[in-house]
């Protein structure tokens, strides 16, 4: 079957499908896309919602260990083994499934959001939700323009301790709040991983090209695409997604106006091509101005700070202090954080499939997390500050 007929033919019958069936026994029927490390994962949090009726009829990926080995997992907890695929676009034209989760590396993100949602799949895509700017606003303008339900998978909107300093933060308990400083260090290189044993035959390398530029087979590539820019936009996509979230969230104010940016490769002269120091500052309409802060190359410790009129916010600690704070109304006694009740990510999407719900983190969450990324890596890439224009939602 052709790619055209792929994305027209087969993805209108299965936005029909989607419309018009749930599955045997009311069923929410998953397809995995990438059954790598976080597919992994996300296969145990599914397995932790068998309340919900909820089961993986399909795996793809371009790995065939990783596709079997899911596919294994998968049929000793259900009883059935799920139909396994190379290419997600044949999967996404499957009957069988009505939802898929999206585990692939960071660049195909946005493209298989697109093409999921226009095939009628509701959809929980891994962060960050793009790397690309042209790519991840014609994903959210495809699913702003369906009436699927769209889980990115930034967890924390799902975790009770921010979820209950959230609401302090918006309910005024800082005062205004002008500066918000972030930071992250290790030093262990966390993304090793072995390329030694990976065997060509074993490989659907140009399903693993997909829609970043063809280029002779290499396995460092499949099992390290972090270090890659064809792959990934680096620290501010990798990471910074997660924290700048944060912001918008709290504060919000859901598109920086401006973004700067420095760092490099300092210490690990191993080939890659994204930094392992990276430094953003991005500043925001209401008023306030954030930095993130990111190294690879010593483990310093982490920050997490919310500068208000009254206080200060510490998001690693939980607590809310006077600290900084001189005015009359300078908060007096330390206040503990209390994680407000919570479920899983991945519990929430499934209810939100039933229900219909918005989920926690919806796709606006997902694109003004995206576009901050792709700001801060354009900013670090070309030297210049990048700005926002919200009114035709385009960086310039």
């Amino acid at each position: 079957m052709s790619d055209k007929t792929l994305s027209r033919r087969g993805f209108a019958s299965a936005a029909l499908s989607a419309a018009t069936l749930k599955g045997a026994n009311d069923r929410i029927q998953i397809g995995l896309i990438g059954a790598g490390g976080r597919g992994t994962f996300n296969l145990g949090e599914i397995e932790k919602c068998q309340d919900l009726n909820a089961v993986v009829t399909a795996v793809c990926d371009v790995y065939r260990p990783n596709r079997e080995r899911a596919a294994a997992r998968v049929e000793k907890s259900s009883g059935a083994r799920p139909k396994e695929f190379v290419d997600y676009r044949e999967l996404l034209v499957s009957r069988e499934v009505d939802a898929v989760i999206i585990c692939a590396p960071d660049s195909a993100h946005s493209t298989m959001l697109e093409d999921a949602v226009k095939a009628g799949k509701d959809v929980y895509c891994e962060k960050p939700m793009g790397v690309e700017f042209a790519e991840a606003k014609a994903a959210y303008l495809a699913v702003k323009a369906s009436d699927r339900v769209v889980q990115i998978g930034t967890q924390r909107r799902s975790e009770g301790a921010y979820i209950a300093a959230a609401r302090r933060v918006q309910s005024g308990a800082l005062g205004r709040i002008t500066r918000v400083d972030m930071s992250v260090n290790f030093q262990e290189p966390r993304w090793r991983r072995d390329f030694t044993q990976v065997r060509r035959e074993d490989v659907a390398w140009d399903e693993f090209l997909f829609n970043r530029p063809k280029r002779a087979y290499d396995p460092r590539r499949l099992r390290e695409w972090q270090l890659f820019r064809d792959y990934t936009n680096g620290i501010a996509g990798l990471w910074m997604c997660h924290f700048i979230d944060l912001v918008h969230w709290f504060l919000e104010d859901p598109y920086p106006a401006g973004a700067v940016a420095n760092g490099g490769v300092y210490l690990w002269q191993d080939g890659r091509e994204t930094s392992d120091v990276f430094h953003a500052l991005l500043d925001y309409p209401k008023g306030f101005l954030v930095s993130f802060a990111m190294s690879l190359t010593n483990a310093a410790g982490d920050r997490n700070l919310w500068h208000g009129t009254r206080g200060t916010l510490d998001c690693n600690r939980w607590t809310i202090t006077g600290e900084g704070a001189r005015g009359p109304d300078r908060i007096e006694e330390t206040r503990q954080i209390e994680p407000a009740p919570s479920a899983s990510h991945m519990r929430n999407f499934l209810e939100c499939v039933r229900s219909r719900r918005a989920p926690n983190a919806d796709i606006q969450s997902g694109f003004s997390h995206a576009v901050a990324g792709c700001m801060a890596a354009q900013a670090l890439e070309t030297g210049r500050k990048m700005r926002f224009d919200r009114a035709r939602l385009e960086m310039v």
